[in-house]
């Protein structure tokens, strides 16, 4: 018998919600290598295909918010693990959590499911519920919903979550080494219990064997209770940065400091308002009482520094499996690619370039698949950063999420304003746009070749306007095509050797190699210890 007093190695056949999110995509390879079986539920089960796991998992279609979806879901499911929520969806943005939540109880109930696995947040002992963030008070209910229901249900609450991509990490990163002084809110004196996402995982892989008698909520958190404040001090420490100067300003509120961290970091303001809001309150745990039923090893839960040096490990060996920008902006459009022969939704705006290309299409197709983030867009630097800049003043995410990966990309992943839609290795890369415009856009790239023989780079620009507004737009950046996406077709044609007759020693591979050691100088290894095989920090 395993420690928990279920029978060792129990296979379990698990439904995972939210599997293209940041713990969701972390927590179905860990179910897998223990040995469960794994279904994924997903509105577009194609983000998912590109995952090292895809083979081993299977993919649904659907929504929690959908009840036939979410009851086909459940079919034969002994453990149903809940990892989605609603934020940022709008202002009615609890209403949906709290149906959703209802819709996934009384399914797993008509279903026999054994048990519902729930990650929620770590909230304030005391505090008022009408006083919290809506953030955390959504959390709050759809625990509470769970535990309302004849199904067994095991609720999580963590505060900060640290690990490599995640949202809070990001923030916590950017935030210390981009301002050696820095003008600070408040709550950087509020008092937080920060987890390593290793361990958050360990919890929700060990929840799924609890006994069927255990139905409640755990707090959990690592060793350290900390500040805001002392966690910048400490990152700074294990970075090897020099001293962080931090001055409270008490005048700064959520929705201002929000608006803040969304300057400073690629965390957009409508995702650090919560998170901000969340700090208001000190959250620690009153409870260790997971370790009756998912017992700690020596030295876990790991130390703050720990989580740090494991995080910044990851960072730097570009080898982050999941970032907070995995999962898809709420409200970014998921229409299908308008085709050329059906497609019949109205106007269609388009701008076509072809560049032959002195290479070989595996060297074409390697400065395609390395666009964006630090490699950059290949066209007026100075255009691009405008217009993601104007995308975060209009409360979009701007170019700063950058890539999860330097040279690899996979359906699902998060390219600066963009979201890969499609991939055909070697040949087409789709992307689709999350910044804020007035209709849908697309932008694709070809490695080709043409009739004689030769390597042909092909790029098409695709805009799908929405009402008078959407045309306006449309003609209003027309005017500089010729400079942002004829000169991207020519400096990709040039960077994968074009007239440079280089080949594949392009442009991208020598801004890579040149940023690697600058990053190397900067940031010298960690001097925290880490374990001899970290995989999911």
């Amino acid at each position: 018998m395993a420690a928990d007093g279920q029978p060792a190695g129990q296979r379990l056949h698990c439904l995972v919600t939210g599997a293209s999110g940041y713990i969701g995509g972390r927590l179905v390879p860990e179910l897998l290598e223990a040995g469960h079986r794994v279904r994924c539920l997903a509105r577009s089960p194609g983000k998912l295909r590109d995952h090292p796991w895809a083979a081993e998992a299977e993919t649904v279609r659907g929504d929690v918010t959908d009840q036939e979806s979410v009851a086909a879901a459940m079919r034969g499911v002994d453990v149903a693990y809940y990892l989605v929520h609603a934020l940022g969806t709008g202002s009615r943005f609890e209403d949906t959590d709290r149906a959703a939540a209802r819709i996934f109880a009384e399914q797993a109930r008509a279903a026999g499911v054994r048990r519902i696995v729930y990650l929620g947040g770590l909230t304030p002992r005391g505090v008022p519920e009408e006083s919290l963030s809506p953030h955390l008070r959504s959390r709050a209910e759809v625990g509470e919903i769970f535990l309302a229901s004849p199904v067994p249900a095991t609720v999580l609450r963590a505060a900060v979550v640290i690990g490599s991509g995640s949202a809070s990490f990001e923030m916590l990163r950017y935030l210390t080494e981009r301002l050696p002084v820095m003008v600070t809110p408040s709550w950087v004196h509020t008092r937080t219990q920060p987890i390593g996402v290793r361990d958050v995982l360990r919890y929700l892989v060990g929840s799924a064997t609890m006994p069927d008698d255990v139905d409640r909520a755990f707090d959990i958190g690592g060793p350290d209770v900390l500040t805001y404040r002392d966690m910048m001090t400490r990152y700074a420490s294990v970075a090897g940065l020099p001293r962080r100067f931090i001055v409270p300003v008490p005048v700064l509120t959520p929705r201002l400091s929000s608006h803040w961290v969304g300057l400073v970091t690629p965390v957009p303001a409508s995702l650090a308002r919560p998170l901000t809001e969340s700090l208001r309150h000190e959250v620690v745990c009153h409870e260790h009482d997971i370790a009756q039923y998912v017992p700690d090893a020596p030295g876990r839960p790991l130390p703050f520094d720990e989580a740090l040096s494991l995080a910044l490990r990851r960072v730097r060996e570009a080898q982050v499996s999941t970032r907070w920008s995995s999962a898809s902006v709420p409200g970014a459009p998921s229409d299908p690619l308008p085709t050329d022969p059906d497609w019949a939704g109205g106007s269609l705006y388009e701008d076509e370039r072809h560049r032959p290309v002195d290479a070989s299409r595996e060297a074409l197709w390697k400065v395609v698949e390395g666009i964006g983030g630090e490699n950059g867009w290949y066209s007026s630097p100075l255009a691009w950063a405008v217009r993601g800049w104007l995308d975060r003043f209009a409360g979009g995410v701007g170019l700063r999420r950058g890539r999860r990966d330097t040279e690899r990309l996979r359906v699902g992943d998060s390219l600066d304003f963009w979201r890969v839609e499609e991939i055909e290795p070697g040949h087409l890369l789709r992307l689709r746009a999350e910044m804020r415009l007035p209709g849908l856009a697309w932008l694709e790239m070809y490695a080709e070749t043409d009739d004689e023989g030769r390597t042909r780079y092909r790029q098409r620009a695709l805009f799908h306007p929405r009402g008078l507004l959407g045309h306006a737009y449309w003609w209003s950046v027309a005017p500089f095509h010729a400079v942002v996406f004829g000169g991207m077709a020519r400096n990709i044609a040039r960077a994968a050797g074009g007239t440079s007759g280089r080949g594949s020693a392009s442009r991208a591979a020598r801004i890579r190699r040149a940023r690697a050691g600058r990053r190397k100088r900067q940031h010298p290894p960690s001097r925290s210890p880490s374990p001899a095989s970290p995989r999911q920090e």
